[in-house]
């Protein structure tokens, strides 16, 4: 399975009968699954069904889900409502000679609210649930168009972020073979240390002066840093492989990444050292940036 992008956009439209519709979904980097739909007055009935088939195909992202509906070749109805009409009528006539005014003229008494109404013609029941069919099924075409879109996109991003790992493995590798890991250089700079350390005072007792060295030793030890990196760049060279909803579990790894990188480059006490660190921080974050766009 392929890994996807949180990120999409799909669009499709058709016709059903009397109706013409339009699908427009667009997803964007979320830490869960937040589906969003806008649909027009009279079609709330088929979001159930379109959520439950977007949250089957999609696990992460915000997901924007717009609809749009007309109904086309319907011949406009024109009905004047009779009683209000006659409402109005009767009181033009009770005002008529009270005031110095222009007679009333029929297209401003039809222009008021409620005297005239335009409608369409009355839907049927079949016609409207064959059209919500269609929509339904335009819906699960644009999703699967936004669900390869995100795939194309995760196919680059996993080339992308294959690369920074190797990057990542490179400067181990360079961490492992630096001259100052060698025995005898650590030895030389402790002993350098030691010697600093004693001539600073005379009463330097040999129990703390122990003690002393054995902390040295152990923060000039990057060991544990190196095999863990070794660890996560092949773990995550895993998850990449074999696809699927990794985003959370490699931004997992690209933390830890990140620490064995800031723990390497505190405990480095030479120069080499100190760069690789440096740049294995500097590629940790453009691998972390990366996976932020994955599923």
């Amino acid at each position: 399975m392929a890994l996807s992008s949180m990120t999409g956009f799909a669009r499709g439209h058709g016709a059903a009968g009397a109706y013409a519709w339009s699908w427009e979904i667009k997803s964007v980097n979320a830490k869960g699954l937040d589906i969003r739909f806008r649909l027009p007055p009279g079609w709330d009935a088929i979001e159930v069904a379109a959520r439950a088939r977007a949250t089957q195909a999609l696990s992460r992202g915000t997901v924007y889900c717009n609809l749009t509906v007309t109904r086309q070749g319907v011949a406009p109805t024109v009905k004047i409502n009779e009683p209000v009409l006659n409402a109005v009528i009767a009181t033009l006539n009770q005002l008529t000679g009270r005031f110095d005014a222009a007679a009333p003229t029929l297209d401003g008494i039809l222009a008021l609210k409620g005297v005239m109404e335009v409608t369409e013609e009355d839907e049927s029941e079949e016609e409207h649930s064959a059209a919500e069919a269609a929509i339904l099924k335009g819906f699960d075409k644009a999703l699967t168009d936004l669900d390869a879109m995100r795939r194309h996109e995760g196919d680059t991003l996993g080339k992308l972020l294959s690369t920074r790992l190797e990057e990542i493995a490179a400067l181990t590798a360079r961490a492992e073979a630096a001259p100052g890991r060698k025995p005898e250089a650590i030895k030389a700079r402790l002993a350098a240390q030691v010697a600093t350390l004693i001539e600073a005072s005379q009463r330097f007792d040999s129990d703390r002066l122990y003690q002393e060295a054995i902390m040295l030793a152990t923060k000039a030890d990057i060991r544990e840093e190196l095999d863990r990196l070794v660890a996560h760049v092949a773990q995550a060279q895993k998850l990449i492989v074999d696809g699927g909803p990794a985003g959370r579990r490699l931004d997992f790894l690209a933390q830890e990444l990140n620490r064995e990188a800031n723990t390497l480059t505190a405990k480095a006490n030479e120069v080499e050292l100190t760069n690789i660190g440096l740049q294995l921080k500097s590629v940790v974050e453009q691998f972390r940036e990366q996976v932020q766009n994955l599923e």
